[in-house]
């Protein structure tokens, strides 16, 4: 999103996570905030777009440890992803999904 001043993709993102998050419709998101809730489809476009250019393969790994069947139990593990730039994130079980959204596009940006 190279064309656009960072603070506003950082405000937009954020707005836009927020009104996810808060479970209510554009329109009242936007009447709350005082937000044109056409500018506010506008940038969640933009951001999509952008998250789509963004894209990043992955490839999942399984380590192979021999489980004996007497203690099979559920494990829950973390995810990492790494990055093409050299550095990785692990995002443990019960992340908050809206906190990593922002973790990542800052990330992104400076990297």
């Amino acid at each position: 999103m190279g064309r656009y001043r960072e603070e506003d993709v950082l405000r937009w993102r954020g707005l836009v996570s927020e009104q996810v998050a808060s479970g209510k419709s554009v329109a009242a998101f936007c009447g709350e905030r005082g937000l044109r809730d056409w500018q506010f489809y506008e940038w969640k476009k933009r951001l999509r777009k952008a998250e789509a250019a963004s894209f990043v393969a992955v490839e999942v790994t399984v380590p192979a440890a021999p489980v004996s069947s007497a203690a099979v139990s559920v494990q829950m593990v973390g995810i990492e992803l790494r990055h093409r730039r050299g550095w990785s994130l692990i995002v443990e079980p019960g992340f908050e999904a809206g906190h990593l959204r922002r973790l990542l596009s800052v990330l992104e940006m400076e990297s």
